[in-house]
């Protein structure tokens, strides 16, 4: 209970308490005290995470750094990537006589719809297309570039059976050998007596001596008479070369049988219109003679010539 003085009447006055302005101000009070403790949580909550919250936001840094780890590694994969593109245009392809593939080609891109739409609309969008779409670069210029050795490879292949196949030996050991008795181009022919172009090489050595095959073929021809070429045996090497022996004694082979470069397949005689024992040797390219000369590899010594020989 409280007094108040009256110093009119000098005289001490009761207070009386009102108790619903007491609780109403307690209520404004706890009110303001409520709305002052939200509005700080509000304020504090955007400063301060909670466990969760922390969890993500290092998951995400660190996803961050793995993106920007893997774009580093994609750059220097693009750059290995670039020195192979180089060497398969300044070195393979040259060899393998095709033209080097342009960059237009090599760089190309994907055109049509945005392939990144999805990625749009995050954070961190930026760094996530920019891999995507060095990622997808590298996979498609891998792919060029694969393609281009599957051609380069299938072109050197080709090669080293054409190297094989065409006539690069003469068909008589230098052993053998005695003498080229008739040169490739215009003579006087030794039995009419007249003007004749001679489209092959005469190789005179003793009957009997052995002819080898100057290159891998397949025997189209086997012929036996009397006349003109005598025996006479044709081999296809393919890609467009044959090669003709005629005035044959013995013939050690059959139409349709393949033979290797070296391979005994005849022995020289005199059959036909032949004045001695001799090989007539032609090299035709498209049924096109050509000068057989131009096909043998002098160099090669006696032993060379006898291991190439016996290759097969």
């Amino acid at each position: 209970m409280k007094y108040s003085f009256n110093e009119e009447t000098l005289t001490y006055t009761k207070i009386e308490r009102n108790y619903k302005k007491i609780l109403k101000k307690i209520s404004y009070f706890f009110l303001f005290s409520l709305l002052l403790s939200i509005i700080t949580l509000l304020f504090f909550s955007s400063y301060i995470q909670t466990p969760k919250q922390y969890f993500l936001e290092q998951k995400n840094v660190n996803l961050i750094k793995n993106f920007k780890e893997i774009n580093q590694k994609l750059d220097g994969s693009s750059n290995v990537l670039s020195a192979i593109q180089k060497r398969d245009d300044d070195c393979y392809r040259v060899y393998s006589e095709v033209n080097p593939i342009p960059p237009t080609v090599r760089q190309a891109g994907f055109g049509g719809t945005n392939r990144y739409e999805k990625l749009e609309g995050y954070e961190n969008s930026d760094i996530l297309i920019e891999t995507a779409k060095k990622s997808d670069e590298i996979l498609n210029q891998i792919y060029i570039q694969s393609k281009s050795f599957d051609e380069v490879y299938s072109i050197i292949k080709r090669k080293e059976k054409r190297f094989e196949c065409v006539p690069a030996i003469q068909p008589i050991s230098y052993r053998q050998l005695r003498r080229i008795s008739a040169a490739y181009g215009m003579r006087s022919h030794p039995i009419f007596k007249t003007k004749r172009m001679h489209y092959g090489i005469d190789f005179a050595a003793p009957t009997g001596s052995d002819i080898h095959s100057p290159g891998d073929g397949k025997i189209i021809l086997v012929k036996k008479a009397r006349r003109g070429y005598g025996n006479e045996v044709i081999i296809d090497h393919g890609f467009g070369y044959k090669t003709v022996y005629a005035h044959l004694y013995k013939i050690h082979v059959k139409i349709g049988q393949k033979v290797k470069r070296g391979e005994i397949i005849a022995e020289v005689g005199s059959t036909g219109l032949s004045t001695g024992p001799h090989l007539h040797y032609e090299v035709r390219f498209h049924n096109k003679p050509l000068n057989p000369a131009k096909f043998f590899v002098n160099d090669l010594t006696n032993e060379e010539y006898d291991r190439v020989c016996s290759v097969h």
